[in-house]
């Protein structure tokens, strides 16, 4: 197993080489955890260095994370059937009143790519519905998200609701999206903020230490 093969064709967002890679990584005996933490993950990072820097887009973002998605189909029944132990659970979701999912998806997606177990309650998510997944999941981690600059006053609520409930001393809260910055996390009681999906995973892995 070559690692820059598996970056590149991360990099480059293209889906079939990715799948094929990891489909002969692991015909040749590769552990799949391996393929995960020195192919894939690596692959994904470099891509949000690249996003950070200008040097490639929300589309291109998009592609690679769906590349990676080709591999991680392949890894995940195996690395879910092993002892192997995810880097933490994540509940992801946008807030209520709030049906965008794109930012969310890719969020999740790259995330998964890191090795985090992530449960997406998908959009128009409820105060209870977050945290009813976080105790059933035993989440570490739970990440708000919101689009529209209207829907801001339920992402406080929501965040309020969770730090008040019974789950509220075993997460840490994550927001992102386009009407939220460092200074509105701050005020709205978050743990932490993501400026855009790739921060968000950094942002997730500094959370759980």
């Amino acid at each position: 197993m070559n690692p820059a093969n598996f970056i590149d064709a991360v990099v480059d967002g293209d889906g079939e080489k990715v799948h094929r890679f990891v489909a002969e990584a692991l015909e040749q005996g590769e552990e799949a955890a391996i393929i995960l933490t020195e192919g894939l993950t690596p692959g994904i990072l470099k891509v949000g260095e690249l996003f950070h820097t200008g040097e490639i887009f929300l589309p291109e973002m998009l592609r690679s994370a769906k590349a990676m998605n080709a591999g991680l189909s392949l890894l995940e029944p195996i690395l879910s059937s092993t002892e192997a132990e995810p880097l933490g659970k994540v509940v992801l979701g946008t807030v209520k009143g709030d049906l965008h999912d794109i930012g969310k998806n890719i969020v999740g997606m790259l995330m998964r790519g890191v090795g985090f177990e992530v449960f997406d309650l998908g959009v128009d998510v409820s105060a209870d519905r977050f945290i009813e997944s976080i105790s059933a999941q035993k989440a570490e981690i739970v990440a708000i998200s919101a689009l529209l600059s209207t829907t801001v006053p339920s992402m406080e609520d929501t965040v309020k609701a969770i730090k008040g409930s019974y789950v509220g001393d075993q997460v840490k809260i994550l927001v992102g999206g386009a009407p939220v910055d460092q200074e509105l996390a701050a005020k709205i009681g978050a743990d932490s903020y993501g400026e855009d999906a790739p921060e968000a995973v950094k942002k997730a892995m500094a959370l759980i230490g």
